[in-house]
């Protein structure tokens, strides 16, 4: 019997879609949060950026590769993170 081999790196739009999900995950989890929406998504934020560059190194995913991996999705998180610190410190 034959068993199928998973794929060792995943394809962009699959790492996309992974993200978005996680994202909208995360704005439903801040939504509901008892310290404010804002303060809520940079903490998962900024959560999210550490685990996926825990992930990453665990993996062995070289930065800058061809395909997206937890390195690009730790860069849009951090990026996130910075962008809505700004907006929650203007608020």
């Amino acid at each position: 019997m034959r068993t199928k081999h998973l794929p060792l790196r995943l394809q962009s739009a699959q790492v996309l879609i992974r993200f978005g999900f996680r994202l909208a995950i995360m704005i439903g989890f801040a939504a509901f949060a008892s310290i404010g929406f804002g303060k809520s998504l940079v903490a998962l934020l900024w959560m999210s950026a550490l685990l996926c560059a825990l992930v990453g190194a665990v993996k062995g995913e070289t930065p800058l590769a061809a395909n997206l991996n937890h390195w690009d999705e730790m860069t849009a998180y951090a990026a996130l993170c910075a962008l809505a610190t700004g907006i929650v410190q203007h608020l």
